[in-house]
């Protein structure tokens, strides 16, 4: 009875809080955007992975650039049901009703993203060389930071 149990109950207690999870989750956001405007070092420990774990290097950058933080427009209340236009409510629910093509199209999204960022890597390695890299690279840091502070804002707003 616990096993069975014991999910329901601590999706009741997370509904309850829901007010609270969102309070808090806004300021972490914030938190987050404040902490990359002072501090402007780039982390050091992601150069330091060795080609050989490039599965943990993309982990540890997708991590350092946020990507962890999207799920939180979810918890934020920013992406309501009620609020999506028919088209979206309609791919929601299809998704919802259907695994097998909620797989088919995540796989197919991963697929397209996977092909089109190594043609592009491609295309900048061919054409234009590393060189530019080195010499066109431009750090995003201080935007991202800012977009952070702006949604953390507007989720605490919304939650208060």
């Amino acid at each position: 009875m616990l096993a069975v149990l014991l999910p329901f109950t601590l999706m009741v207690a997370l509904i309850d809080l829901q007010r609270e999870i969102r309070l808090v989750a806004a300021l972490l956001v914030i938190g987050m955007g404040l902490y990359l405007m002072v501090t402007r070092r780039h982390p050091r420990f992601l150069a330091r992975v060795p080609p050989s774990r490039l599965a943990l290097w993309s982990f540890l950058v997708a991590l350092a650039h946020g990507a962890a933080l999207m799920i939180l427009p979810i918890y934020l209340g920013l992406c309501g049901l009620d609020e999506m236009d028919r088209g979206h409510r309609a791919a929601s629910e299809i998704m919802g009703t259907n695994v097998v093509l909620a797989l088919v199209v995540a796989f197919v999204h991963t697929l397209a993203m996977v092909v089109s960022g190594g043609v592009l890597a491609y295309a900048v390695f061919r054409w234009l060389g590393l060189r530019f890299l080195s010499r066109g690279w431009f750090d995003l840091e201080l935007v991202w930071a800012l977009s952070l502070l702006l949604v953390g804002g507007l989720s605490l707003w919304a939650a208060v």
